[in-house]
């Protein structure tokens, strides 16, 4: 038979996320049909400039969800806000950088592919950039390593800490050293955008949906390990009331049985 108390608490939606997630969705289509339709395409690389659309905006929710589990790591570290909240948000969000990254790496070998001739070149950009990849799917592994849930918190705190320092050089390393890698066309030094308006439009469109998608992904994957969390305790705590019941059945024997062959001694009638 089903736990109520878990049957009531089984979905992570509420009426915030459930309207988050309409919003998300419109602006999916919106950059979808302003990425396939009405932006333009380039003077030099033609369509394969709408790759753009989907490596940039993948690239800053990676950064984002990267920094947000250092930033959930660093407040379990601290006493005054030491709370498993924290870790399940620095987990989540490790989660959700990965799989951008992911799809970062992916689309970009695509790019380089149309534009380059090749799928992967041993660039600066692209080096560093797999190399945080795997520094976080490295995290993601000492999180599963077991223990108890502080001892998981503890350990997977400092990954994330040490990971997130890697973002500055991954996001200087074209200015660091020789890259065939593009420069920042947005967010340059010079303040000098020479980008088509429409696409520069559909890019803060895109930036902008896939962030919401983050903050999506997130309330609802943090609220997954929380449930997981609250079921491996119960299961701890079932496990300790089992050992209890053996150990008291240990201590005190059950009463022997008569043997069956025997009967008791009856008393003799007085004459």
């Amino acid at each position: 038979m089903a736990d109520p108390v878990a049957t009531e608490h089984a979905s992570t939606g509420t009426r915030f996320t459930r309207w988050l997630g309409i919003v998300t969705l419109v602006g999916v289509v919106w950059l979808v049909a302003f990425g396939l339709l009405a932006s333009p395409e380039d003077v030099v690389q033609r369509s394969s400039v709408r790759m753009l659309y989907i490596h940039v905006p993948s690239a800053w929710l990676a950064y984002l969800a990267f920094i947000m589990s250092a930033v959930g790591s660093l407040a379990y570290l601290w006493k005054r806000t030491r709370s498993l909240t924290w870790d399940r948000v620095a987990g989540a969000s490790a989660e959700i950088g990965v799989l951008f990254m992911a799809i970062t790496l992916v689309s970009g070998s695509m790019w380089g592919r149309l534009t380059w001739g090749d799928y992967w070149v041993w660039d600066a950009r692209l080096t560093s950039t797999a190399f945080l990849f795997i520094t976080f799917v490295g995290y993601l592994a000492v999180r599963g390593l077991g223990g108890s849930p502080d001892q998981r918190a503890r350990r997977s705190a400092v990954v994330a800490l040490l990971g997130v320092a890697e973002i500055p050089l991954v996001h200087f390393s074209v200015k660091l050293w020789r890259s065939v890698h593009q420069e920042a066309s947005v967010a340059n030094p010079d303040g000098d955008v020479k980008m088509n308006g429409m696409m520069l439009f559909t890019l803060f469109v895109g930036i902008i949906a896939f962030t919401l998608m983050y903050v999506w992904l997130l309330l609802h994957r943090q609220r997954i390990l929380a449930m997981e969390d609250t079921m491996a305790e119960r299961g701890l705590d079932l496990a300790i009331a089992e050992r209890r019941t053996d150990a008291a059945n240990a201590v005190t024997p059950p009463a022997p049985k008569p043997n069956p062959g025997t009967t008791a001694p009856s008393e003799k009638e007085p004459v």
